[in-house]
């Protein structure tokens, strides 16, 4: 294993880069703000245990920046601050603790990227066109049953699921109706190095790129249609 970073604390804040540098080599991806990976395990059983050693080695800092999807073929986890919603430092020397105790339990973390696994750890978004946002954002506030992102209760600032399970939700500025065209897109997070294996994918499965101009922070798709997806990644965005 290459030696990992050590990572500076810049008053809480790191840059993606430091972010991404500090926890790639322990078998952790940066995405949309999260840390991600995934370990395979033979059973429900299995996945419970490995998520307990995983409770005990984050500490008290668990219920603070991890969450987890036990599944009965793996265990994803997701590491950010809940009240900042960002990564810190303290997230990054979770992702250490955690790693570390997954290799005692003799498995390994895996974000699955490049066609490892059904599919890579990702996060998911949902953008929506308005012309109004203030007035629009309410309305899926309240049929979601979404909340305020941590630290951003404005009448434009994005949605969140209060649970974690849905996408969130954020709001594109338009200047003019488009009738022609659709206002709501997905914005697909994966992690920097999945995205030209999914980008593939799309385009073989009949898609097209409408744009890479902003790559690799995002790339513009379509299917046949013309209905549109974006896949995006932390680089290019400090």
């Amino acid at each position: 294993m290459a030696d990992i970073p050590v990572v500076p604390d810049n008053g809480g804040r790191l840059s993606r880069q430091e972010i991404s540098d500090a926890v790639g080599d322990l078998g952790w991806r940066y995405v949309l703000g999260a840390l991600q990976t995934s370990v395979r395990v033979p059973s429900l059983r299995r996945a419970v245990e490995v998520a307990a050693c995983v409770t005990e080695a984050a500490g008290g800092d668990a219920d603070g920046s991890l969450w987890m999807d036990v599944r009965a073929d793996r265990l994803v986890m997701t590491l950010q601050s809940l009240d900042a919603a960002m990564v810190t430092p303290g997230e990054v020397e979770l992702a250490r603790a955690v790693s570390g105790a997954v290799r005692e339990l003799g498995l390994r973390l895996d974000p699955e990227v490049a066609g490892a696994g059904p599919r890579s750890v990702q996060l998911v978004e949902i953008a929506i066109d308005a012309i109004d946002i203030p007035r629009v954002r309410p309305f899926w506030k309240a049929v979601m049953g979404y909340a305020d992102e941590a630290g951003a209760s404005g009448p434009e600032d994005p949605l969140v699921d209060p649970l974690r399970h849905g996408p969130a939700i954020w709001f594109q500025q338009m200047d003019a109706p488009r009738p022609q065209r659709n206002r709501i897109h997905f914005d697909i997070s994966v992690p920097h190095d999945e995205a030209p294996h999914r980008i593939r994918a799309a385009l073989e499965a009949g898609g097209v790129l409408l744009s890479d101009e902003h790559a690799p922070s995002f790339w513009v798709l379509a299917d046949a249609e013309g209905n549109e997806a974006c896949v995006t990644t932390w680089q290019g965005r400090d």
